[in-house]
């Protein structure tokens, strides 16, 4: 789940109402959330993949607003209107078809906007972009360019430019074998001869979506003026995610202004703010709940949300949604809502009418004292999903296509087979914490599907630091044999997504059951890491004493 981490002093001026720290961390997990950590003011919250609008302070600050009763109902924003038009030409269709803009002025570049403001911008692209394929998100410095912009598709090798955190041109194919966002996201494209490209009224190039902006267009912290562009395959996914960035903004003081988008004959305007509306029973809400609440009652946990709600009648409410809420599909949503507004402290408790006590499986002792002795050893233990990828699995780390379970229907690209291995599980995980300080070592113990198709436990590490080294991991495998009571033996191992040379295999009675050592500079590029990075990880079934 995404964690937000903010300054506390910093909420509170977003916040514009006064509320102590301590009632803060106790009230602001009862929204939906979950207490990360709290080190002097700065405080880290867990909030539930659902709600991308809360991904950022700015949104934070908004929703704490209605339920603290500081500002009930829904925010409304004052949005002027700009003569911005940006074009779409026909051939960019087939490639990436729909686009929506915004333009933000007078905004104030803190460094605590400029740090939110990027964190949002991955966590949107994780979250409902599904990691840019759904939905990409560019932020320009508006001043050195000129309206009308030009949305189109390109040959990638005839057009070139500076890419953002380079200083050398190079062509759109040039980046996507020679840029870090380039490697990581060529596979969004590889299926196409013509490539987008967002450009001004002169031929500037603004953004080479999904994968990078220009250079020309990059934020500093002197920019005032924004230009916002979000580019996609999915309608709504890309309105919601203009509306989140150009909403979070204003929070910050900045005035919205809305822009044209002209689209095969016809013009229509973003960002769109107006609520969407919703009928919601009162009775339903009250069987769900099992509750008694009446209309009354109801509009008022809703407005504790940010909604806006009017009684219809006695039996039902028209509810106002905000245009930031993604999650609201269907009417069991808001009666979940209703329940947050309400307080999970106001439910009535019962006692289980079965009485039973819980117990380890059989033969999860073994795997229960791995994890204390990776803990001792100064790792975090991490969960992660047993779905994955093959582009995951094996591209990424140099391997061939092995034979893997794969899902029949999966939802996306991301989520097609399960997993063969856990480093690559780790390696997103340490790709997804870039932003907090290094050394970070995690580790995981979990299960895996082998080449036969049988469950299989396995225990993995990974480690990213500066001075991270083949003989650092060695040491680290050798404290876990000792002190897990096991004889390993150690020999020389040729693995693709490690440095040849500084990788390792362990043997046990005889049976090669894992492998250790540098990942190679490549691997560590594909995961969009920054540092050496060390990893271990071997079939712990093997280990685990009858």
């Amino acid at each position: 789940m995404p964690v937000v981490t903010f300054d506390y002093n910093d909420f509170v001026k977003l916040l514009g109402h006064k509320i102590s720290k301590k009632e803060l961390i106790e009230k602001l997990p009862m929204i939906g959330a979950d207490l990360d950590r709290v080190e002097d003011d700065e405080i880290s919250i867990e909030f539930f993949p659902d709600r991308p609008d809360l991904a950022s302070v700015e949104g934070i600050a908004r929703a704490s607003k209605a339920f603290f009763d500081f500002e009930l109902g829904l925010r409304k924003y004052n949005v002027k209107k700009s003569d911005v038009v940006l074009s779409v030409d026909s051939s960019v269709k087939k490639v990436r078809p729909y686009v929506v803009t915004a333009l933000v002025k007078n905004v104030t570049m803190t460094d605590e906007l400029i740090a939110s403001l990027m964190e949002l911008q991955e966590k949107l692209h994780q979250g409902i972009g599904r990691n840019r394929k759904k939905v990409a998100i560019g932020v320009h410095n508006y001043e050195p360019v000129e309206p009308p912009f030009v949305y189109k598709a390109v040959d990638p090798n005839s057009v070139q430019f500076v890419p953002l955190n380079k200083t050398e041109s190079m062509t759109m194919s040039e980046i996507l074998k020679k840029h870090e966002k380039g490697i990581g996201y060529a596979h969004l494209l590889k299926d196409f001869d013509k490539h987008p490209l967002i450009v001004d009224k002169y031929n500037n190039i603004l953004s080479y979506p999904p994968i990078i902006n220009g250079s020309l267009t990059e934020v500093t912290p002197f920019t005032t003026d924004l230009f916002i562009d979000v580019t996609g395959t999915d309608k709504k996914a890309i309105n919601y995610a203009l509306n989140i960035v150009v909403t979070s903004l204003a929070e910050r003081g900045g005035q919205i202004y809305t822009t044209t988008v002209k689209d095969t004959g016809k013009s229509y305007t973003t960002p769109d703010l107006k609520p969407t509306k919703m009928q919601l029973s009162v009775d339903y809400t009250n069987k769900i709940l099992g509750t008694n609440l009446n209309s009354k009652q109801i509009i008022k946990c809703l407005k504790k949300m940010g909604f806006d709600a009017q009684e219809k009648s006695a039996k039902n409410i028209d509810v106002q949604i905000p245009a930031w809420r993604a999650d609201i599909l269907h009417e069991i949503d808001l009666i979940e809502d209703v329940s947050i507004g309400y307080g999970f402290e106001n439910f009535t408790s019962d006692y289980p009418k079965d009485l039973t006590f819980g117990k380890r499986l059989p033969g999860q002792d073994f795997y229960e004292a791995l994890r204390k002795i990776m803990i001792g050893l100064g790792f975090n233990e991490v969960t992660t999903f047993t779905i994955s990828n093959e582009k995951d699995e094996f591209e990424k780390i140099g391997l061939k296509n092995q034979n893997r379970v794969e899902i029949k229907n999966p939802i996306g690209e991301e989520f097609s087979c399960l997993r063969v291995g856990l480093i690559p599980s780790l390696l997103k995980i340490l790709n997804q914490n870039k932003h907090h300080p290094l050394p970070q070592q995690i580790f995981e113990c979990g299960i895996v599907v082998d080449t036969k198709n049988k469950n299989r436990n396995h225990l993995a590490f990974a480690k990213i630091d500066a001075k991270a080294n083949f003989t650092e991991c060695k040491s680290l495998v050798e404290a876990i044999a000792r002190d897990s009571g096991i004889k390993l033996t150690i020999s020389n191992y040729d693995h693709p997504g490690f440095v040849k040379g500084r990788c390792a295999a362990v043997s046990y009675k005889g049976k090669e059951i894992g492998f250790y050592g540098e990942l190679h500079p490549k691997t560590i590029a594909n995961f969009e890491l920054e540092h050496p990075t060390i990893a271990f990880e071997m079939q712990a079934d093997f280990l685990k004493k009858p």
